[in-house]
Parts: structure tokens; sequence; C-alpha cells
């Protein structure tokens, strides 16, 4: 059995950077992380381990009790920003800047007069942080094509959670297209790159492999959005959290096994899964892989 690497995958520049942030934190005591950080169990526990609080992402409407606040890579509307600023929090803001770019988007649609239609997860955090500064009654959250309906304007505007697969982003563009053949419609493609680049990389893999290992939080959407494009593929797929998830009779009678992972995901957990996928029985590293992930 042959292990092949994806060309790009792992962690991304924001998910480094927010990481970056709270290492730097000199007293992990006075800080609240206002939900999670990343969404990877690994990376929780050992800021949990240097006594960070925690606020659950379900309780973020409570105000902590420590002095400074961590704003997450997934970002925070601005109206929550100001409610924790006028509690007298000092805030660590730790958003990516491609999800602020995806807020600064919906904001300026909304601004313009459009309708604003979010492409993402029901309830997931980043799209509850872009929805809260538009007025009820001005957006709706799309999951999937067939929950597109028509909508009450002539101007209907389209963003995406970043980590959106590009494939559904079309596909709901489309689809509000054609529910609503009258309405100026503009779509502003907010997915970011790193998100993009491990779907382009995961396509290629999917046609040289018989299988898939996706490594990733069980809350990270873009971990889901590679499994569910290997299963769309005809890609069998396993979406594990670690090592300790494998299972060696997973790979029967399967010749070449891919792996990739979500961008969340730490290079040492990544490593030793591919290490471990190595130590099964028949196993081989193939020489034609390219690069190590990102």
């Amino acid at each position: 059995m042959n292990v092949v690497r994806a060309e790009e995958m792992g962690m991304c520049f924001g998910v480094r950077d927010a990481l970056k942030l709270a290492d730097a934190v000199r007293i992990p005591g006075d800080v609240t992380i206002h939900g999670e950080l990343v969404h990877n169990g690994a990376v929780l526990s050992r800021l949990s381990a240097r006594g960070f609080g925690m606020s659950g992402e379900a309780e973020r409407e409570r105000t902590p009790e420590t002095p400074v606040v961590l704003i997450t890579a997934h970002g925070v509307s601005d109206r929550e920003r100001a409610r924790l600023a006028t509690a007298g929090k000092t805030l660590i803001d730790s958003t990516c800047p491609l999800v602020v770019r995806a807020h600064e988007a919906a904001q300026k649609l909304r601004l313009d007069g459009d309708f604003v239609i979010v492409v993402g997860r029901h309830g997931h955090v980043e799209v509850r942080g872009i929805v809260e500064d538009l007025e009820p009654g001005g957006y709706a959250v799309v999951e999937s094509p067939e929950e597109v309906t028509s909508y009450p304007s002539a101007r209907l505007g389209i963003v995406c959670q970043t980590t959106t697969s590009p494939a559904l982003a079309l596909s709901v563009r489309d689809a509000v297209a054609n529910a609503n053949p009258a309405a100026v419609l503009r779509f502003v493609d907010t997915v970011c790159l790193p998100t993009k680049e491990r779907q382009r990389s995961l396509e290629r893999l999917t046609g040289r492999v018989d299988a898939v290992v996706v490594v990733g939080g069980r809350n990270s959407n873009n971990t889901k959005e590679l499994v569910a494009l290997c299963r769309s593929r005809g890609t069998p797929a396993w979406h594990v959290e670690s090592v300790a998830e494998l299972n060696p009779d997973w790979f029967r009678g399967f010749q070449t096994i891919g792996l990739t992972a979500g961008t969340s995901t730490l290079d040492e957990t990544i490593d030793a899964v591919h290490q471990a996928l190595l130590e099964i029985p028949g196993a081989v590293e193939a020489l034609s892989h390219q690069g190590q992930g990102s």
C-alpha cells in the first residue's frame, strides 16, 4: 500500500497567526478565549493546560470574567466587539484577515441596498459573526442550493463563509439566479485562498489514490468539506482527528491511500497520522508525492 500526501494541506496562515498571538500571552489566566480559537481539539487542550479561560461557542453572549478577551480566528461581529469593549474588556483580536474581508463585503452589499445571501453553515461561528451586523430581514443563510428560494428584493448580493467549497458557492449562486431571474445579482467570492488550494490539491490527489484519510477537527468546516469532496468524486474517505482514530482494517484491499488535512490541523498531527499509515503492514511512502503540506 502506497501513502501519498496532498501537495497543499494543513494549517493556513490565519490559524498560525492566531496561535502566535496566543503563544505571546504572558498571563493566560487573565485571558478568556471567546469561543474555540481554532477548531482543533489538540490545540484547545494545550491552551486550557496553559490556563486560558474559554467560552463555549454557544455561550458567547455571556460576558467573560477575565479582564482580557481573545477574539478567535473566526471573528465576531462589530456589535459583539462593541459589547465587550463597553464591558471594559481589553481585546486581543486574532480574526483572520480573510474573514474580515467577508464581513466587509457583506456590509457593503447591505449598504448598497442588496438583500445579502450568506453561503455557509447554519449556526457556524464565522457565519454568526457576519450576519450579526446585518439587520433582521436583510439577509438569509443558505447551506445548499436546495435551500435557495425567491427573495423579497430586486437586488441580491452573495458572500461566502471563507471555508465554503468553491463548487458549492457557485452552485448556490446559480440557484439564486434561477430562482430570482428579475433581480440584479452580485456575487462576491469570499472563499479563502487556502481553502481553494487545499480543495484543488485534493481534486488532483483523488485521481491517483483509492481512498483518502482527512485529518482535522470534528467542528472544522473546511475539513468536512474536504471529506465531502472526496465522497462526491466517488473516493472513500475517513475523517480522523488524530492517529488514535485510525483503523488498519479500513485499508484492506486498497493499493494507494491519500492523506490531506484541514487548515487548523497541526503539522505534528499530520506527520503522526502519516507515520501510522506507513506502519500498516505492506505500506510504503510513495516517492512521487510533491510537497509536505503547509
